[in-house]
């Protein structure tokens, strides 16, 4: 790519319409181009491959592609938009594509309903830019949640998530769930004997990581939320409320990246909102 855009993935469903409207939306506000991908594949096994009927379903997936890009010009007047055709694995050519871009969009099933090896699953875990797993239509008085834990990861999701906030005029809400031994700042285990020690050392973690921030973009209406919960039970009790929840990666690969942390994960499979995965920059 050239510059840097939006790449959003469309295959005429209705869940890759709504992840279209989100990414025009996103591209418009962030004053970028928006690439709109399709991915085709020839759907029987290699020994049968019939040359014309490959021709026939490339063409399809073309004639597919431009209605997708014909959408996303009726959604952003103006909007400068571009197609690119692929072939093979759907998630292989997103991270592929999005290797320059500000961001991935992707759209989702229902909660619970997401099929083993889905594209809203394995392009979170291996990109290296924000992907945005669309699972609702943004609302005009919309909530940002944002998981935070002090990390590096979880200062990258929270620029992220300022950011929209401050482009989509919506309201802001970090969560900091602490109720877990991994979550106790520098492992201190003995917090967890003093409930309020472990209030007053968590608090102020969470409000040092949230003040940059604040300064930073100080229209965006925000608040923070200590719970006294597992950060897994705290963002999916956040999640309830929000339009956009935003969490950062933790990768467990050996070699590289595989698969996300387990919050980032049972998130983007349970939640009945759209999920923004933000990997943490140092990490890449």
């Amino acid at each position: 790519m050239s510059d840097v855009d939006v790449v959003v993935g469309y295959d005429g469903t209705s869940e890759s319409e709504r992840a279209l409207r989100w990414a025009a939306q996103e591209a418009r506000l962030r004053r970028l181009p928006l690439t709109v991908c399709h991915v085709w594949r020839w759907p029987f096994p290699i020994s049968h491959i019939d040359h014309e009927g490959v021709a026939i379903v490339r063409r399809m997936g073309g004639h597919l592609l431009d209605q997708g890009v014909a959408l996303a010009g009726d959604l952003a007047p103006g909007l400068r938009v571009r197609k690119r055709l692929e072939k093979g694995s759907v998630y292989a050519a997103l991270v592929h594509l999005g290797r320059d871009a500000d961001m991935i969009v992707v759209g989702s099933h229902a909660p619970d309903e997401m099929p083993v090896g889905s594209a809203a699953l394995r392009v979170p875990a291996r990109a290296d830019r924000p992907v945005v797993v669309v699972r609702s239509a943004a609302t005009r008085d919309g909530l940002v949640a944002v998981g935070v834990d002090g990390s590096a990861g979880s200062d990258a999701a929270l620029a992220f998530a300022f950011e929209e906030a401050a482009l989509r005029g919506w309201r802001l809400r970090a969560v900091y769930g602490c109720w877990e031994p991994g979550a106790a700042p520098g492992g201190d285990l003995s917090l967890f004997g003093d409930e309020d020690r472990l209030r007053h050392v968590c608090g102020a973690v969470l409000e040092r990581a949230v003040a940059p921030w604040l300064v930073k973009y100080p229209h965006v209406q925000a608040t923070t939320s200590l719970v006294l919960k597992s950060p897994r039970e705290a963002l999916f009790e956040a999640a309830q409320d929000a339009t956009l929840m935003v969490v950062g990666a933790r990768g467990t690969g050996v070699v590289e990246r595989l698969t996300l942390g387990a919050t980032s994960d049972a998130l983007l499979t349970h939640a009945p909102c759209t999920v923004a995965v933000v990997p943490n920059p140092a990490g890449f």
